[in-house]
């Protein structure tokens, strides 16, 4: 029985939805777990410093190919082998991050699945320059563990240059971390917060949506858990898709394509979900231009 190495940034029951959505992909092209296909799930539970050895494990274990959710797992897992397959989902550029060489032709042991998310980030600024159209002073936290970092900052500042906004930089790399940068937040009186793409964000959804209301900061991230959690909105790509596709080109290695004859795929879903209470709570009235465009409204 072939066996694929989950490798992820997050915790299962973070990603319990995604999972779902990645079997889904296999069973597309008859594959179940248990039944004619095994899955050793490796987990960081949101330190990124901890997938190189989780990699290396899975190495060591000779599954049939890796299945890497997110960037630093991606580079954990290329660093790890140069000959085990490896289909990953990232929300940047893989050319520019050099997982592959390029989108059409991946050329080594790497393909997958790229979504919207770092293009999204200055859509996310002017989603709450729309919801808050007289603030002029946001916020942006990134962990500088991340290697996107560097670029979403640079990008992010020239997106708040042509709104006419100030955007005040906040960095955090641990739970205590993000705690801390809440406080520095209110201290700052900043308007509005943007989260960064990072799985540390993700795996912390619960407690950044908590600090939203703690603090009273209106906070956009990429993904629905943080809105489930309390946090007021997401806009990104829509994950599920992304890793059901994941699952298919798994499948397809599986079944004997290799990496580099499989064009690295975009997933085009985008979506966005507000959570109308968290509003209410921060005394926001959201415009029913964006309240028609969400894909979900959280009562």
């Amino acid at each position: 029985m072939p066996v694929i190495g989950f490798l992820g940034g997050e915790t299962s029951d973070l990603t319990a939805s995604r999972l779902r959505a990645f079997r889904q992909g296999l069973r597309e092209a008859g594959f179940v777990e248990g039944q004619n296909v095994a899955i050793e799930y490796r987990w960081a539970e949101g330190y990124n410093e901890r997938l190189p050895a989780l990699a290396n494990e899975l190495v060591h274990r000779q599954v049939t190919v890796i299945a890497a959710a997110g960037l630093p797992a991606a580079q954990a897992a290329k660093g790890a082998s140069a000959t085990i397959p490896i289909v990953f989902y990232v929300s940047v550029d893989p050319v520019e991050f050099r997982l592959v060489a390029s989108l059409n032709w991946p050329r080594g042991n790497l393909s997958g699945i790229t979504g919207l998310n770092a293009q999204l980030l200055p859509k996310r600024l002017e989603i709450l320059h729309e919801l808050m159209p007289e603030a002029k002073n946001f916020a942006l936290l990134v962990n500088e563990s991340n290697p996107n970092s560097g670029p979403t900052m640079i990008e992010m500042m020239g997106a708040a240059r042509a709104l006419g906004l100030r955007l005040h930089l906040f960095y955090a790399c641990t739970e205590s971390e993000i705690t801390e940068a809440f406080i520095s937040l209110s201290q700052l009186k900043a308007d509005a917060l943007v989260i960064g793409n990072d799985s540390l964000f993700v795996y912390r959804s619960e407690s950044l949506g908590a600090l939203t209301l703690r603090h009273a900061i209106p906070t956009i991230h990429e993904f629905r858990p943080f809105v489930a959690s309390g946090g007021l909105l997401s806009y990104g790509s829509s994950i599920t898709d992304s890793y059901r596709l994941a699952g298919v080109y798994t499948s397809r290695i599986l079944k004997g394509e290799k990496p580099a004859d499989l064009p690295v795929q975009q997933s085009t879903k985008v979506e966005m979900i507000i959570n109308v209470k968290t509003a209410k709570a921060l005394g926001l009235t959201i415009p029913p231009t964006l309240l028609a465009t969400a894909d979900e409204v959280i009562e």
